[in-house]
């Protein structure tokens, strides 16, 4: 999230365009953009990262509100409503004066959500079986769909393109797609499953070793199966799903061990400053935070900076306007300031 709306990798792109970059920086830079079609950079992990950990979170909320006296039903009258908006807010995200598109994260989630939710009180096999069974249908429909020429995994001759084109009259130009909330609800299913898990009364060591270890397997099956089925985040194919909840997995791994295990607290509290309100502060990045940013920080850095050439400049702009971000999401959260839907 904090690499997300910060903008904070432009110090690395505008690295690269000084010409003085050298073969890890511009690595690095690759990293934070999309591929074109057919790869896999850490930047295609920030979607699945981020529905995982709504999943893991969704259980412990369900605890306090039942431990509050909150029925169930109002429970999922909440979840529902929260869908709702989720909605209204990736409409008014993905809109134009002309077009209109679900296809970014938040349409995508409130599509997941009160599936995921209606899932919760299930066992772990059947809940492992769905999300399974609608990665299944995904590549089904991808690879056998009824339509000829829509029924390929090539930009805008796949299900997924067809459906928007029969819904919304247009594709999205980047060519992602709005059926992506079918498969990628796996990813809020597995991250119920890792917060339930997390809740139980098991040692530090089995914790982090299982969640390393279905993380791996995950990374294994998703690599294997991208000699079939090439891994494709812009319209999440199976093995994109598959190795993306392997990666959030291991992730989590990782950070019980470093948070919860080694109390490394310091450094997370950092991030976890940005984590208390992501919504607000992705649709504030989204719709134009970095740019009312920018033009406040510009003033002053062209003018102290401007001695050591625009390459420089503009990267002490970036890294004010970053810690800009990052004090209005502390501004928030001193004063206990949380948005939530």
């Amino acid at each position: 999230m904090f690499v997300l709306v910060t903008g904070i990798t432009g110090i690395f792109s505008e690295w690269v365009k000084s010409g003085n970059a050298g073969g890890l920086i511009t690595l690095i830079n690759t990293q934070f953009s999309h591929g074109v079609w057919y790869n896999l950079t850490f930047w295609d992990l920030i979607q699945p990262f981020f529905m995982f950990i709504v999943g893991v979170a969704m259980p412990f909320s369900l605890v306090k509100r039942m431990e509050r006296g909150e029925p169930w039903k109002k429970s999922l009258q909440h979840a529902l409503i929260r869908s709702f908006w989720l909605l209204v807010l990736g409409f008014m995200q993905g809109a134009t004066e002309k077009t209109y598109s679900f296809t970014n994260i938040l349409p995508q989630l409130s599509f997941a959500y009160p599936v995921a939710f209606l899932l919760m009180r299930i066992e772990v096999k059947w809940q492992l079986l769905i999300s399974f069974v609608l990665i299944l249908l995904s590549d089904l429909l991808y690879h056998f769909g009824p339509v000829e020429g829509y029924n390929q995994l090539f930009p805008a001759h796949n299900f997924g393109s067809w459906l928007d084109l029969a819904v919304f009259g247009h594709l999205n130009p980047r060519h992602w797609v709005t059926f992506n909330a079918v498969p990628t609800t796996a990813h809020v299913i597995w991250g119920i499953i890792a917060g339930k898990f997390l809740m139980k009364e098991n040692s530090d060591r089995k914790k982090i070793l299982t969640l390393f270890i279905a993380g791996l397997a995950g990374l294994i099956i998703g690599f294997s199966l991208d000699a079939s089925i090439p891994i494709i985040e812009r319209i999440s194919t199976s093995s994109y799903v598959i190795v993306t909840g392997g990666w959030v997995l291991v992730a989590l791994a990782f950070s019980y061990w470093l948070v919860d295990v080694m109390k490394f607290k310091r450094f997370a509290r950092f991030f976890a400053v940005v984590g208390m309100n992501p919504i607000f502060i992705y649709l504030f990045s989204m719709m134009g935070g970095g740019r009312i940013f920018n033009r406040m920080a510009v003033p002053f850095t062209y003018r102290i900076f401007s001695w050591s050439g625009p390459i420089v400049t503009n990267m002490v702009t970036i890294l004010m306007v970053v810690a800009m971000f990052w004090y209005l999401c502390y501004f928030l959260y001193k004063r206990k300031i949380f948005f939530k839907l």
